[in-house]
């Protein structure tokens, strides 16, 4: 029989005392207490620690000492299988208290978070049931936009009509104007079953719970659009509406500012937070330098005939790739167009290559600036480094160790992985001709059968699906997910790449010996109107090196440092020179006399 004065929707909370001490169970009430939270009410038979803290306030020890004294606390047996456990409590009847934190500091016997400490049997924190409470003046958000189901509703409809937009599409309508992250989450399960996966279920209740109950009027907004970022002022409250397929259908009027700012000009720190791959991203931490960025002449105005609404605009559902451009050949220093394109088909047809080569050869460079420009921008790219102690269960998904905060037990919860996040987001509804790109800096420094366990499969049969080994999903690579590697020959040979890896990639040497490196530094100084003295010197270096996998590649030289105030010699001593050194260990070459600066000079001289 549920009590009469209990909070509609909210489940039993438990609290798991320490050392085995038992559980406390409770549940929130309607009636407020005296600080504007829910009063709450502790079960009978619930275990409290009889120890108090030092730590615990005036207030909450002289609670403990009342109920004590007239009964309400009474010994609990000690457990014979626990002898050393420390002494408890147990309540006798239900105890009413002013809130959830009185609740959690009477079981714990030191002050507590009770929205935090209480969590129901699937480990929701209690925080989850009740509306928002405090949060800072002013924040900041990021929304995206530009890629809604293929629509750029950035160019197409925020922008011109003042708003920003989730697609919710499958939501009821929302009764309450600051839904609990509970309802959400009750909302999404029901209206997203076999449409989603877990992990885009979890993520899309919290973006939700952002867009409607945390942002408020006054907040910052950016959004990035065609390669520039947007600000704004959050102007209204969040409304549901009518939208064509549900695209925009919970909305947040905003005036943006008239200047936009390119991306590749933003502080680090915000390009930082922007590369975040959720569509809402709390971009608080970085409101100053939002707020400290310049005015700038806006671009130029978009051909009208890009800018119908999505409505009357059709979405792009064929999966393809960018065309290569002159524009990126420029951008990254490559005169042989056709190796652009020859990268391009092998994406096309294979959708996973690795880039492999001595180090200092820009492999990582040229893999995020590729999967940027076939991706369509930062947002459909995410990066992960391998090393020997990564597994699947990094990798992918696995049941990872949780602290709890208060009571420091850990729990296992079963969270995604980088490769799960990107193909979820890759493979959501609308998505699934957008390219994504993962790239995997260092990809032969782990144990890759260990890593990629039953994904090998996947990697070659992409029309196929497994059942995964932990969430038991049935599970497939999306097509529109591609893989970028990158393998530093002189770290470990790549004749140490197993046959199934070989078979699943295609491999595209870069080496200073071929294009497109060979050259580069010449044609980046050039560019940078710097004397060519560095290339010619690096091009005799790579001639004494006898092992191609131990040539030197030209970003060590690509550096403006490496051209001010004696920074080409600390650059060949501190950088190239110890290289040299790893490679010849115990063979008594002398290091400085064969490569060093003075010597190369000589020689070419």
């Amino acid at each position: 029989m549920p009590h009469p004065d209990r909070l509609p929707g909210a489940p039993d909370f438990r609290i798991s005392l320490p050392k085995g001490g038992g559980e406390a169970l409770g549940h929130l009430l309607t009636e407020f207490g005296g600080n504007g939270t829910h009063k709450f009410l502790l079960h009978e038979g619930s275990m409290v620690a009889a120890e108090a803290w030092p730590g615990i306030g005036d207030h909450g020890r002289r609670i403990r000492a009342d109920l004590r004294a007239s009964g309400a606390l009474s010994d609990a047996p000690m457990d014979p299988d626990r002898p050393d456990a420390p002494p408890r409590w147990v309540a006798v009847r239900d105890i009413p208290c002013n809130s959830s934190s009185a609740a959690a500091t009477l079981v714990y016997g030191y002050d507590a978070s009770g929205p935090e400490s209480w969590r129901t049997v699937e480990g929701h924190p209690l925080a989850d049931y009740l509306s928002t409470g405090w949060r800072a003046p002013r924040k900041a958000w990021l929304v995206r936009g530009s890629n809604v189901s293929g629509h750029n509703l950035v160019r197409q409809l925020w922008l011109k009509e003042g708003f920003v937009s989730l697609a919710g599409a499958h939501l009821p309508p929302l009764e309450e104007s600051d839904p609990t992250k509970s309802t959400l989450r009750r909302f999404v399960e029901e209206g997203y079953e076999g449409a989603a996966s877990y992990n885009q279920k979890r993520g899309l209740v919290e973006e939700l719970h952002a867009f409607l109950t945390q942002m408020r009027i006054g907040d910052t907004v950016a959004t990035i659009g065609d390669g520039r970022l947007h600000l704004g002022r959050i102007a209204g409250e969040a409304v549901q509406t009518g939208s064509p397929s549900g695209l925009s259908n919970l909305r947040r009027a905003v005036s943006w500012q008239p200047d936009s700012h390119p991306y590749e000009d933003l502080p680090e720190e915000v390009q930082q937070k922007l590369s975040v791959q959720h569509d809402v991203v709390d971009l608080t931490g970085v409101l100053e330098a939002l707020d400290g960025l310049a005015p700038v002449p806006a671009p130029a105005a978009p051909d009208p005939s890009a800018t119908r609404t999505a409505a009357e605009r059709p979405a792009q559902r064929e999966l393809t790739l960018p065309q290569v451009t002159a524009s990126l050949a420029d951008d990254l220093l490559v005169h042989d167009h056709a190796w652009l394109q020859e990268i391009h088909e092998l994406l096309t047809e294979e959708r996973q290559l690795i880039f492999y080569g001595p180090p200092g050869t820009g492999k990582t460079y040229l893999a995020m600036k590729l999967a940027e420009h076939f991706g369509g921008g930062p947002e459909q790219v995410k990066i992960v480094q391998f090393h020997p102690s990564y597994a699947y269960e990094d990798f992918f998904e696995g049941f990872r160790p949780v602290e709890d905060a208060e009571t420091r037990e850990v729990a296992f919860r079963l969270t995604a992985g980088p490769l799960r996040e990107l193909a979820d987001l890759a493979s959501r509804e609308g998505n699934r001709h957008v390219p994504h790109f993962l790239i995997i800096d260092e990809i032969n420094r782990a144990n890759l059968a260990k890593v990629f366990g039953e994904l090998y499969f996947l990697l070659e049969y992409r029309t196929r699906s497994v059942r995964l080994t932990y969430s038991g999903d049935d599970f497939a690579l999306p097509p529109n997910l591609f893989v970028i590697g990158t393998m530093n020959t002189a770290d470990r040979s790549i004749a140490l790449v197993d046959t199934a890896m070989r078979r699943r990639f295609a491999f595209v040497e870069l080496s200073p010996r071929t294009e497109p490196t060979a050259g580069l530094l010449t044609r980046w100084l050039g560019r940078e109107g710097k004397d060519l003295d560095p290339a010619h010197l690096l091009d005799v270096l790579n001639s004494r090196i006898e092992d191609p996998d131990f040539a030197i590649g030209p970003s060590y030289l690509m550096k403006q440092g490496v051209y001010r105030n004696g920074g080409l010699e600390r650059t060949w001593r501190t950088k190239i020179l110890p290289l040299l050194e790893e490679h010849h260990y115990g063979e008594g070459v002398d290091i400085v006399a064969r490569y060093g600066l003075d010597a190369l000079r000589e020689q070419r001289s």
